[in-house]
């Protein structure tokens, strides 16, 4: 045959074209190196983000769940660090918030346990069993999971303390058994040698005992097993359903902070990792604070305008609001919320404003930024900024809190937290505030009940007893205002923002042993063990402002005391009261057994 010949070359190419489609059967589209991420349910309290993660080189794929229980940050913030990670070998499937509706409520699960839905099968599909349907198709296609959590306690074999047992799961490495044979086939998993290569790894990098990990078999599948709930889990499910080795790593809830919970989960992340052969190019782990630069609002269809953060929002009621845009140092986990309106997530989404309210910003459960929007009868879109007021006259007021002077700008939020007490020393400038007639008035506030001309300043201002809620804003006694006024003209606004005193955690040692606890949280003694409270961490600048009250009695920081001289012996648990001027700003229970 003369391969020259026209027809020749239409058969070559002919051959030629079917070996091209055969190799591209055989050997899909190269994936190497490249990144997806697949949105579901978008702009909507339940939106889930995948990030599919391709290695340079080819090797296994790892799936990390975050997120499937709301009210553990660890497990979510650390799996978001990996969404963003550039692989040299091996692949990741990261789901760093698969259930964002329980995030965005700091709830484990609205809906029922989600981690518990794995066994579910309905005909008729809620939104978790709609996730849960995701999920099982990204194991399916992956060699390995982790699924993150916070777990109570501190996991150990032998019993120690109620919080610190094998009943606990907090600090471990978790399986459904210590190995898995893969039905059919003359393969077995592993599991326990494999977390236990882990936990040796990651406690090298944990100087205090009590946080080093241990690996907790569940043995699910055995009938005496007293973690039976964990056949309906997503890592059963891998287990029995893919054949795939499936892991939990549970950080404690009682950890002193979420830097510590997210430094953990890496660690163990990490190592996991290393065991089955992927390796990162570059890790781009970062864990900063949340801020708001900018909002993109569109008003009416018109042409978007820009709010930065303490910025207020005027429109005219009727208006329709549209936030097209969040611009933050995070990408992920953010929601805006138009506060009576909509859901918990209203980006991207008409609404007819009709009274005033607030646009709420939140990283996760975190309500970082805060944008009002006053609604008017009149038509006058605008944006207030710190600092411009109608009539700026009043460029500043100088302002005591607790002490401490402060000069702030016309239109600048004061935060204050409720029990501080604030003095109002004057307004700039000068010349201005020595006119007769120019009155600064706290509204809600009143410094002489038997004269009340308005004008408060030089008195001293107890914000947790002083105030009238009526003058608040819409009543909550949340916000108020200092203002201005020369007759009927405003001269300047400062808006006196309070927060509730909390406690971020108390700081005690029992013996030797030194514990975090949160908000009504719960640990164990003995009789014949030493108590001290050492430290109070709140948002209250003057930590001697806090009362400590054990039972009714008056204990003071730094001071050792045992427990059998606080409490006798007839009493089963102790309560430590926190307060600020009767202000409840916490408690902590101490079990004796």
């Amino acid at each position: 045959m003369n391969l020259d010949h026209p027809r020749s070359t239409i058969i070559r190419n002919f051959f030629f074209l079917i070996i091209i489609q055969c190799l591209l059967l055989i050997y899909p589209e190269n994936t190497q190196g490249k990144r997806e991420n697949l949105v579901y349910f978008p702009n909507t309290p339940y939106e889930l983000n995948i990030y599919k993660i391709y290695g340079k080189k080819p090797a296994e794929t790892l799936m990390l769940i975050g997120g499937i229980q709301g009210n553990e940050p660890g497990g979510f913030l650390s799996a978001d660090l990996y969404a963003d990670m550039s692989l040299l070998k091996g692949n990741l499937i990261v789901v760093p918030r698969s259930n964002f509706y329980s995030i965005l409520l700091n709830h484990r699960g609205p809906h029922g346990d989600m981690n518990r839905k794995f066994a579910n099968n309905p005909e008729k599909m809620s939104m978790d069993d709609k996730i849960v349907s995701i999920l099982k198709e990204l194991i399916a296609e992956s060699d390995y999971l982790l699924n993150l959590h916070d777990g109570s306690g501190y996991y150990y074999p032998k019993y120690i303390s109620r919080w610190r047992n094998p009943r606990a799961f907090g600090q471990s490495i978790i399986a459904d058994c210590e190995e898995y044979t893969i039905p059919g086939q003359n393969k077995v998993l592993k599991l326990g040698d494999m977390a236990r290569k882990v936990v040796n790894e990651i406690n090298q990098e944990i100087t205090n005992d009590l946080h080093k990990f241990h690996f907790n078999n569940t043995r699910t599948d055995e009938p005496d097993s007293k973690h039976r709930e964990q056949l309906k889990s997503a890592t059963y499910y891998a287990l029995t359903k893919h054949h795939i080795p499936a892991f939990g790593i549970e950080t404690s809830k009682f950890l002193p902070s979420i830097d510590l919970k997210v430094r953990y989960h890496n660690l163990a992340i990490n190592a996991f990792m290393k065991l089955f052969g992927i390796f990162p190019e570059q890790p781009g782990l970062f864990l900063d604070k949340p801020e708001l630069k900018y909002l993109v609002v569109s008003l009416n269809g018109q042409i978007p305008i820009v709010v930065k953060n303490k910025q207020t929002l005027n429109i005219m009621a009727g208006d329709n609001i549209n936030i097209a845009h969040v611009e933050a140092n995070y990408k992920r986990g953010l929601s805006v919320d138009i506060l009576g309106y909509g859901s918990l997530n209203d980006f991207r989404k008409d609404f007819s404003i009709y009274k005033n309210t607030s646009l709420i910003i939140r990283k996760d459960n975190n309500v970082f930024a805060q944008i009002p929007i006053r609604v008017s009868k009149k038509r006058t879109v605008s944006l207030i900024r710190p600092g411009q007021i109608n009539q700026p006259t009043a460029n500043h007021f100088i302002v005591e809190v607790n002490g401490r002077k402060q000069l702030l700008k016309n239109g600048e939020i004061l935060d204050v937290v409720r029990g501080d007490l604030l003095k109002i020393i004057t307004i700039l400038p000068e010349s201005l505030a020595r006119e007769q007639d120019v009155c600064v008035n706290f509204k809600g506030f009143v410094g002489n009940w038997k004269n009340n001309t308005g004008e408060d300043r030089g008195y001293l201002i107890d914000t947790g007893r002083d105030l009238l809620a009526r003058y608040s804003l819409y009543g909550q006694r949340k916000v108020y205002k200092i203002v201005a006024s020369q007759g009927k003209d405003i001269l300047g606004e400062m808006p006196v923002r309070i927060t509730e005193p909390s406690l971020e955690y108390l700081i005690i040692k029992l013996n030797n042993q030194t514990y975090a606890l949160k908000d009504r949280e719960t640990i164990c003694a003995s009789l014949n063990d030493y108590l001290t409270v050492e430290a109070i961490k709140s948002n209250i600048s003057k930590e001697n402002e806090i009362s400590i009250r054990v039972n009714g009695d008056l204990l003071i920081l730094g001071r050792t005391k045992r427990i059998r001289d606080i409490a006798g012996t007839d009493i089963n648990t102790l309560k430590i009261d926190l307060t600020r001027k009767k202000l409840f700003l916490g408690e902590i229970y101490i079990k004796i057994g």
